[in-house]
């Protein structure tokens, strides 16, 4: 039972990661960032070039991933959203934007890379933990106790600096926190910097878990999952889906099967949806761009 909380925890902490990065975004422009999954994937393939081509350390390759994820999702954002900001575009055309600039990533990634499957370096020994009856392994915890500390110091950096505030005070009203002096390009680009760090950091305990590879999106669609039932835009509900969802996975492919635990997480996400629609701690938003 400990082995399964501990594992169902550590992929509920990526999860978390991800899915705070989908709710950052939604939080500011109130749209869904479909290309979020993307730089999570290309984050991944990140980590795992600085670790194989450049020889690099790990604790490097963590910090050049992060930098790459957040470089992306920043021009992403200068790209493909803010003329549409400019315009005053409905949310409908960011999304819609959204999903160009996943596939056309993606399929740079397929022109240039290839469709191949790569597999992360050992970083950590195969040795388990054991702690009573159980074994966990050293990568479980390290991606648990990691994702934890990074979104700690995103939920202090919200708390406690000027740059936090305005990013809060904007999720409630842009128009009224520009009046008091928010910046809302720079605003709006530090929320994609944030986001992008934290979707490329997860992008490395994917891989590692895993594998890295072009349409390794389609896993990034459970932090959705989490972020939906958790509440699109609040950052706690983020955290709380992606556990949610992680330990619910974990229990399902220990106890009934692997191969059905996406039948159970698409439909929590369908009974959500008809049941509690805003998510465990979201609200109803109006446009805000």
């Amino acid at each position: 039972m400990l082995q399964t909380v501990v594992t169902g925890l550590a992929i509920g902490g990526i999860y978390a990661l991800m899915a705070v990065g989908y709710s950052l975004v939604f939080s500011i422009l109130n749209f869904s960032n479909f290309a979020h999954g993307t730089v999570i994937m290309l984050g991944a393939y990140a980590g795992y070039f600085v670790l194989t081509l450049a020889k690099a350390p790990f604790p490097v390759a963590i910090v050049g991933s992060i930098i790459s994820g957040a470089v992306i999702a920043v021009a992403n954002e200068g790209l493909a959203y803010r003329p549409l900001r400019i315009r005053n575009a409905k949310p409908l055309y960011f999304m819609i934007s959204a999903m160009g600039v996943s596939i056309l990533l993606e399929n740079l990634v397929y022109a240039t890379i290839g469709a191949h499957f790569y597999s992360y370096p050992h970083v950590f020994e195969m040795e388990n933990v054991v702690i009573g009856e159980a074994s966990i392994g050293i990568l479980d915890l390290f991606a648990l106790v990691f994702s934890t500390v990074a979104i700690l110091a995103l939920h202090l950096f919200l708390q406690h600096t000027r740059s936090g505030i305005a990013i809060r005070a904007c999720s409630y009203d842009m128009t009224v926190a520009s009046i008091f002096g928010a910046k809302l390009d720079r605003v709006i680009g530090l929320v994609f910097l944030l986001a992008g760090g934290l979707a490329a950091l997860s992008g490395v305990f994917l891989g590692m878990k895993y594998m890295v590879y072009p349409t390794m999106g389609w896993i990034t669609n459970k932090a959705y999952v989490a972020a939906v039932i958790g509440g699109l835009g609040s950052l706690p509900g983020a955290v709380i889906g992606g556990v949610l969802l992680g330990l619910l996975e974990t229990f399902v492919s220990t106890y009934i099967s692997s191969t059905i635990r996406d039948v159970f997480s698409f439909s929590m996400l369908v009974i959500f949806l008809l049941v509690l629609p805003t998510g465990l701690l979201g609200r109803n938003v109006e446009e805000k761009i």
